[in-house]
């Protein structure tokens, strides 16, 4: 058994990482709430880029279907963009994207090439040996969009190159303060059939419209496939950056949980050693005192 100087020592300890725990704690918890508030913000521009490009595709001026549009008949190259964090102490959060990700393209026929976002998933990959195009990590802790607007950039030049043949990407998925999930994405070509991140369900507005009559015609100036040119690769920076900060209010959501957890599990082992050293102290001064009366009454 531990003596009771020991005892103190690893109460005082623990009694700090709890410090720690808890400091941590509030610092998520205040990051959680400006990474909701980033993501609310970048809605409406996506919402409203996507019911252009939306409607651009259903123009029957159309003459032809744009690069960004078209899906290719053979698949050789895949891209995929994986969303992870830099630092640990997030509990199952950098494991679970990363795990969800080879799940996904683990089995795939095809050759895939990943772009790491964070640290983590880089470590995460290297690992695995799989093939790696570009890491970006350090990321400042409240992105703006010209931060990572690189990272969208680096996907369209490979797929316009015909290096990718299709564009992932996977991140998590901020539904609340307890639940964070994995989701995979295909940025390019742009699937009408999946609504991007950040935009609302507007199928549903479009279908009844289609259904009540045909959409009305415009003349778009520049040519519509110059918007398309312009729209597609904007919306594709946009969805990278509010991937990214999805998977940001994830993060924090996942280590104020963890830290919360790691706080309480400090309080009780904490109050179990001093319980358990109130006992040692009792057993100590019982015993002095019975070797007190020993000796008294040897001695009568």
């Amino acid at each position: 058994m531990a003596s009771a100087r020991e005892m103190r020592l690893r109460i005082k300890s623990i009694q700090n990482i709890s410090q720690v725990t808890r400091a941590l704690e509030a610092v998520s918890a205040s990051r959680v709430r400006k990474a909701e508030a980033r993501v609310r913000e970048s809605r409406p521009y996506a919402d409203k880029a996507w019911q252009v490009l939306r409607h651009l595709s259903l123009q029957p001026a159309s003459e032809s279907v744009h690069p960004f549009l078209q899906i290719r008949e053979e698949i050789d190259n895949v891209l995929v963009i994986l969303i992870t964090g830099d630092r640990g102490l997030a509990g199952a959060y950098n494991a679970n994207v990363v795990r969800f990700a080879m799940e996904t393209f683990g089995d795939a026929e095809v050759p895939i090439r990943y772009i790491s976002v964070g640290r983590k998933g880089r470590e995460m990959l290297l690992r695995r040996r799989v093939d790696i195009l570009a890491e970006f990590s350090d990321l400042p802790a409240e992105p703006a969009f010209a931060d990572v607007s690189a990272i969208g950039r680096l996907a369209i030049d490979e797929y316009v190159q015909g290096k990718a043949d299709q564009v992932f990407i996977v991140y998590t998925d901020f539904v609340n303060l307890l639940t964070q999930i994995p989701r995979r994405k295909m940025l390019l070509p742009v699937a009408f059939e999946e609504i991007p991140i950040g935009a609302n369900n507007l199928q549903a507005g479009t279908k009844a419209a289609t259904e009540n009559g045909p959409l009305p015609t415009y003349i778009y100036e520049p040519s519509q496939d110059a918007l398309i040119g312009r729209i597609v690769p904007r919306l594709t920076e946009l969805q990278v950056y509010q991937a990214i900060t999805e998977s940001l209010a994830s993060e924090h959501a996942a280590r104020m949980v963890a830290m919360r957890n790691a706080t309480d599990n400090a309080v009780d082992l904490a109050g179990a050693l001093r319980l358990e050293y109130n006992k040692a102290r009792q057993q100590a001064i019982t015993n002095d005192m019975l070797d007190i009366v020993g000796g008294a009454e040897a001695q009568g």
